[in-house]
């Protein structure tokens, strides 16, 4: 284990990629270079090499092989990049910027961008991945283009439009290692010379890999599906509609299931010290109480985007409703002994509306300009479940709601000072509101409301690039970045010690300055920064007597250095490598919220303790130059792919190796501990002549790493999420 975890760090130097992807227009994608990669991290299609912004840039090819499926499968080709759960909240983090929050109206510090479309809900973040085209993860703030709480970067995911061009279709079945069965369609149909529909659908069903000691049965079972209807018009030349619909359901519990937490530098995590035959640590085994993990989604999303080409420039109205209702429900105390199991659902709707203009290819100056609208309401209620999750055993705890409205306007150009000299500035003034925000008392739905917050922010960015050759660009930038403020509503606001005050938690706030060099020719793609980020009121969850608080909590100071790259090695073998060293350390943390088994207290406070219910306290404790949460200083890999004629059709053998070094889950970032790990993913696929179907066998978490996915923390216990054991399966699939 250790010779492989030192090979993966000697051979991953610089990171993956870039293969062509999808550029959003073609007329656009024909000015840049030929054979460029395009990219549309500046809202407008350009190629990679001119775009002074770190990029991982993943083509459908890449995703495939390293075994990619949803969407947190990235990381393993992403340097810098982790995606964390805390309970079924998505958490990702970029370069030590993420959330150690999930509250309502907190959202994440990584925007989610599907199509165009922001997906703000961290409960449904994470999803399967079909009809991709390309997935971008821009790195470092993007407070300018894609706005609020994207101080960490933004993920781009673009799919399959509809196509006037050919009827086609594309199908594939899967099956492995418990039980997973898999399928996945889509199809393309031309109604007219200017009208295509398309239709696609996904279906993913499995056994559990864990048991429960309390029963001796298997738990974890799910089932998810998918279905999404795409209908575009070409009203003229200059004019056209995209319409979709989408539909998912989610019942997958897996990210609920947690064994007892016992890590070496805090000891064992189980209930007032643990009784016997009521916990486990083993990382394939649970205890539950009498009523079980839940976990269910049920997600309808709407869009409808308009592009009309204009003389001077293009205009895209991206408009957006989206409504997410999920039931979870989970034991916070991990173990048997059925002392709190939390029902926790949530109603989720968002409105959103962008303008974005455009200008054409080709002239001195280059800009891109805005409107943006953004509306969610996010509703939480609570119950105590430990009779049950039918409502008529659940006895309600508590709730709270927020609705978020943001409004913005930005504008970003680059200038040609001369053919080798660039300047790009830009701007962005946002306005954040959180207006009809409540909470409710416990035990009751009495509603209780709180003072309406507002605020507003200017994040600018600016860059000097310097373009040697066609080929080369060297860039130094600075961008502001910003996560909005938050009112506490699930939090401090319920507390009886505070005397029901809510906190004031304000918006966090980056400065980050990037230094970087990109060269792409004769099948070489190579990309390298250095970044430093001045990081300050971080907000961060701090738990007391059950209930979850927020405050601001930290200042950070960040710095690192990341490469890239994709090599052409002959027509038929290709490398991908990359990797990222990010030191990231809390500066000063006061209150920082460090954990504390009650029955190592005194007497006095450990009685305390047990009459308030809780097995553990956070101690608030001043802390200085500690490791941020949620961040390896070394995270790399390595990929290659290598393709031969066989039996009339063509074999390709791919594989792509993952390596993290330690880093700690607990928001103090001194707690909770994992080890440095490594995963392997193997796949072995034969193209029919024509590429008319395919055949594969697979394998992922080929070294059978096991390492936390999760800590899970709260006054009633501590819990260990598992990476899933070595899976394999075959596939098959058809296009035509």
């Amino acid at each position: 284990m250790k010779n492989a975890r030192t090979c993966a760090s000697v051979m991953a130097l610089a990171a993956m990629t870039p293969l062509p992807v999808f550029a959003q227009e073609a007329q656009d994608a024909a000015s840049v270079e030929e054979g460029a990669i395009i990219v549309t991290a500046q809202r407008r299609a350009e190629a990679q090499v001119d775009v002074p912004i770190s990029i991982t840039n993943l083509s459908s090819d890449a995703l495939q092989t390293a075994s990619v499926q949803q969407l947190a499968d990235i990381g393993k080709v992403t340097p810098a990049l982790r995606f964390d759960f805390a309970g079924g909240f998505f958490q990702p983090t970029i370069r030590g910027i993420g959330t150690a929050v999930t509250t309502s109206g907190g959202g994440g510090n990584v925007g989610i961008y599907i199509d165009g479309f922001y997906s703000p809900n961290p409960l449904a973040a994470d999803f399967d991945l079909i009809s991709v085209d390309s997935i971008q993860v821009l790195k470092g703030p993007q407070g300018t283009l894609f706005g609020r709480n994207t101080t960490g970067g933004a993920i781009l995911v673009t799919t399959h439009e509809p196509s006037t061009s050919a009827n086609a279709f594309e199908g594939r079945v899967s099956y492995g290692r418990y039980n997973e069965a898999r399928a996945e369609a889509y199809t393309n149909y031309v109604i007219s010379d200017r009208v295509a529909l398309s239709v696609e659908g996904q279906y993913r069903r499995g056994d559990g890999w864990q048991r429960d000691i309390s029963s001796d049965r298997r738990v974890g079972d799910y089932e998810n599906w998918s279905i999404r209807l795409g209908l575009k018009a070409e009203l003229s030349d200059t004019v056209d509609v995209l319409l979709r619909y989408k539909h998912a359901a989610v019942d997958d519990p897996s990210p609920m299931l947690a064994s007892t937490l016992n890590t070496s530098d805090f000891g064992l995590g189980a209930p007032f010290g643990g009784i016997p035959g009521t916990y486990t640590t083993a990382k394939n085994r649970i205890a539950t109480g009498s009523v079980g993990e839940l976990l269910r989604v049920n997600s309808d999303v709407v869009q409808g985007t308009i592009r009309a080409y204009l003389g001077f420039a293009d205009l895209t109205s991206y408009s957006q409703y989206r409504s997410e209702n999920t039931v979870m429900s989970q034991d916070l105390d991990y173990s048997g002994l059925d002392l709190f199991q939390l029902g926790l659902p949530n109603l989720n709707e968002t409105w959103s509306q962008e303008l974005l203009l455009t200008s054409k290819s080709g002239s001195k100056l280059q800009w891109t300009a805005g409107l943006f609208y953004f509306e969610n309401t996010d509703t939480y209620i609570t119950y105590i479940n430990n009779a049950g999750n039918d409502p008529n055993d659940r006895i309600r705890l508590g709730g709270s709601s927020t609705t978020v409205k943001s409004y913005a306007a930005f504008v970003d150009a680059t200038y040609e000072i001369t053919p080798q000299l660039f300047l790009t500035a830009g701007a962005r003034y946002s306005k954040d509101k959180i207006v009809d925000a409540y909470w409710n008392r416990q035990f009751v739905v009495t509603e209780v409301p709180v003072p309406d917050i507002s605020n507003s922010k200017l994040t600018p960015r600016a860059v000097l690039r310097y373009k040697p050759t066609d080929r080369t660009s060297v860039y130094a930038s600075f961008t502001k970045g910003y996560k909005a403020a938050i009112s506490d509503v699930g939090g401090s606001c319920q507390i009886p010690d505070t005397n029901y005050t809510c906190n004031n938690v304000r918006p966090e706030d980056i400065n980050a300055y990037e230094v970087g060099f990109k060269y792409e020719d004769r099948g070489l793609s190579f990309e390298a920064a250095g970044f430093y980020y001045d990081y300050k009121n971080l907000q961060v969850s701090i738990y007391r007597t059950g209930t979850a608080e927020i405050i601001n909590a930290a200042t950070s100071e960040i710095y690192g250095l990341e490469g890239s790259l994709h090599y052409q090695v002959t027509p038929a073998f290709q490398i991908n490598t990359g990797a990222s060293y990010v030191h990231a350390r809390y500066k000063r943390f006061n209150n920082a919220p460090v954990y504390v088994r009650c029955a190592t207290l005194d007497a006095d406070t450990a009685a305390a303790c047990l009459a308030n219910g809780v097995t553990f306290v956070v101690v608030p404790t001043t802390l200085e130059d500690v490791t941020m949460q949620r961040t390896p200083e070394f995270t790399g890999f390595i990929g290659a792919r290598y393709e031969t004629d066989l039996a009339g059709g063509e074999l390709a053998l791919s594989g792509n190796l993952f390596y993290s070094s330690s880093f700690f889950f607990g928001p103090s970032g001194v707690q909770f501990k994992q080890r440095g790990y490594e995963t392997l993913a193997l796949r072995a696929q034969w193209n029919a002549p024509g590429d008319k179907f395919h055949v594969a066998v697979f394998g992922d978490n080929v070294t059978n790493s096991r390492y936390l996915t999760q800590a899970q923390y709260s006054s009633f216990g501590l819990g260990a999420n598992w990476s899933k054991p070595t899976t394999y399966g075959i596939e098959f699939g058809v296009e035509f």
